[in-house]
């Protein structure tokens, strides 16, 4: 699961695994008879399954943020009838904040994006951070454009002032080859 980190904020949610942990009678027998039942030796199996899952899970939201996760992983642990501790929940900080520009934000939202995105089973967690990447995305978008339309704004105001100095020029010009022909025509 992946969780988003902003200027303030760290997000991080456990996944919770439909396994539970041993009971102190089960620790208790399996410790007597340092023999597990095989219902005990289910459920090792089944916490094996899920830590490689949770494991997987993390790793491929850590391998595709890169340089955006913060922290490494968290695990939540469970203890199985064994007495080894399995990962059963896990999650991965990621900075969610914006970039120098709307143009490295955009190119951030998508790798924010991609990694929550990673796994092969995303979770709750995973898709509300993809969405957030996907806000933090659109915002970047609209302040280029609004940046693009403000350029385009400039330019045509340059364009107007130009011409009417072009205009302001070409009437100046009228004005002076009048008056120099009517010198011209005076001295004739």
């Amino acid at each position: 699961m992946i969780g988003g980190v902003d200027a303030s904020f760290v997000a991080r949610t456990f996944a919770s695994a439909p396994t539970q942990g041993a009971s102190r009678a089960q620790k208790s027998d399996t410790a007597s008879s340092g023999e597990l039942s095989e219902e005990q030796k289910k459920q090792v199996e089944k916490l094996k399954k899920r830590d490689q899952e949770v494991r997987a899970h993390e790793q491929a939201h850590v391998a595709a943020g890169g340089n955006l996760i913060r922290g490494g992983v968290n695990f939540k642990y469970e203890t199985g009838p064994d007495g080894q501790r399995y990962a059963v929940g896990g999650d991965v900080s990621i900075d969610v904040s914006k970039a120098r520009t709307p143009q490295e934000t955009v190119r951030k939202a998508e790798q924010i994006r991609n990694a929550a995105m990673a796994p092969s089973d995303p979770s709750a967690q995973d898709y509300s951070v993809a969405a957030q990447a996907g806000r933090l995305a659109a915002k970047a978008q609209a302040e280029m454009a609004q940046n693009t339309q403000e350029s385009q704004t400039k330019a045509a105001g340059i364009s107007s002032a130009a011409a009417s100095a072009v205009k302001a020029y070409q009437a100046a010009e009228e004005a002076f080859s009048a008056v120099a022909g009517n010198l011209i025509a005076a001295r004739a």
